[in-house]
């Protein structure tokens, strides 16, 4: 059961985010270190942070990050070195026709969605149908361009929100100019969705749900840029001189 004035509490003990490019104040580890002494909030949080983990875990298996820094999971589970939690894991028979990575996807959504329904909580709800009919829509275009069966794709289409209401962010992101700008677009369309969506000043775990969205698209855009800054100064670095 909440402590009374606990979210309060925890809310007011937090520093203010900034617009979506600027550096985050804090990191997710210590977001979730800050709620980890309360049951909901700690669920709410934590289930946020896994999927920017799973990110990473991406990341460093195909050698695009040496050094991840997880907020859930450990390095060694990043590396697939160690097994990844048990929520994770899906039947086979509950799955749609996919296989892979895939298979990992259906399985963390369909743990957000057990969540939010074990908290009762709206937001991650309708957080976590905005994510799947997002990634279904990218997926979706992804297939067509390349004239594969679409349906082999999609992940946990039940839950997911109205494909249609994605059609304009799949336009903008499929014209892009780089993988970057690509995912730029799809990222700006998660900010906007959360400035229509937060829970500002409810005080529930709905609002550190949000806060943990918020702070966890900062810093992936923080590690983004710093990236992009490391290619781009090698880049121009030129020959080194003996």
């Amino acid at each position: 059961m909440p402590i009374p004035g606990q979210n309060e509490y925890l809310l007011s003990a937090l520093p203010a985010l900034g617009e979506l490019g600027q550096t985050p104040p804090i990191a997710p580890a210590d977001l979730l270190e800050h709620v980890a002494p309360f049951a909901g909030p700690h669920d709410v949080v934590r289930t946020v942070l896994l999927s920017d983990d799973l990110l990473q875990r991406q990341a460093t298996l195909a050698g695009e990050i040496d050094k991840p820094t997880p907020a859930v999971l450990s390095v060694e589970q990043l590396r697939d070195e160690a097994p990844l939690p048990d929520c994770l894991a899906i039947a086979e028979a509950d799955t749609q026709p996919v296989a892979g990575e895939d298979l990992l996807w259906e399985a963390y959504y369909r743990h957000a969605a057990a969540v939010a329904r074990a908290r009762g909580s709206r937001f991650m709800a309708d957080w976590t149908a905005f994510e799947v009919g997002l990634r279904n829509a990218v997926a979706a275009s992804r297939a067509r361009l390349l004239e594969l069966d679409v349906e082999s794709y999609l992940v946990a289409t039940d839950l997911a929100a109205d494909a249609d209401a994605f059609a304009g962010v799949v336009d903008e992101w499929s014209t892009a100019s780089t993988p970057l700008a690509g995912l730029r677009v799809l990222d700006e369309a998660r900010w906007r969705w959360l400035n229509d969506n937060d829970a500002w000043f409810s005080f529930r775990d709905d609002e550190l749900a949000a806060y943990a969205v918020r702070l966890m698209l900062l810093t992936r855009w923080h590690r983004l840029s710093e990236a992009e800054q490391s290619r781009s100064h090698t880049s121009h670095a030129g020959p080194t001189q003996a």
